[in-house]
């Protein structure tokens, strides 16, 4: 069974949280220019990938989101033990598990639509054995549907995630 790019981010915002642990203390000690660097192309790939979305572009929200996650993910190796030291604001905290919420609402209403799709796409496919094709025809653009809307919420699902990582490594921030 393979896990699904949105399940995946999901486990990437659970393990950053956990490295960031309860405490993380204010200090930010040295910070490269170069991860500076790093967090403003993340977040700008992440805004782009918002306004694909937005404008239903997939494929690009997709590609934009897929960049800033492995940016952030190297800031993540780069910052894991300022990390675990850092604390958070209660208004930082409360916006983490606001996004931690939406990611999780979102990527559970796409694996019930990726569901449906799946079969529709099957009883589809029995309609056209049996020679119903306008049937058939029906179902398979109900279920094509069904996985453009599944995949707009994977993105989604994945945006609202990587904002947490755009939280957490908002000191990096000129």
């Amino acid at each position: 069974m393979s896990i699904s790019r949105g399940t995946l981010c999901i486990c990437l915002l659970v393990s950053a949280l956990t490295l960031a642990g309860t405490s993380w203390a204010k200090n930010t000690k040295t910070t490269s220019p170069d991860h500076a660097i790093l967090y403003n192309r993340a977040v700008a790939l992440l805004d782009q990938a918002q306004q694909k979305l937005n404008t239903g572009d997939l494929a690009g929200a997709k590609t934009q989101a897929k960049e800033a996650n492995s940016l952030f993910t190297l800031l993540k190796n780069e910052y894991a033990p300022l990390l675990a030291e850092r604390e958070l604001t209660p208004q930082e905290e409360q916006q983490l598990a606001i996004n931690q919420k939406l990611a999780t609402d979102a990527q559970a209403q796409a694996d019930r639509l990726m569901a449906t799709a799946a079969a529709q796409d099957k009883q589809a496919q029995e309609l056209e054995v049996q020679g119903r094709e306008a049937e058939s025809k029906a179902l398979y653009r109900q279920s094509k549907d069904g996985y453009n809307r599944a995949q707009n919420l994977y993105i989604k699902s994945s945006i609202y995630a990587l904002r947490n990582q755009q939280r957490i490594f908002r000191f990096l921030a000129p």
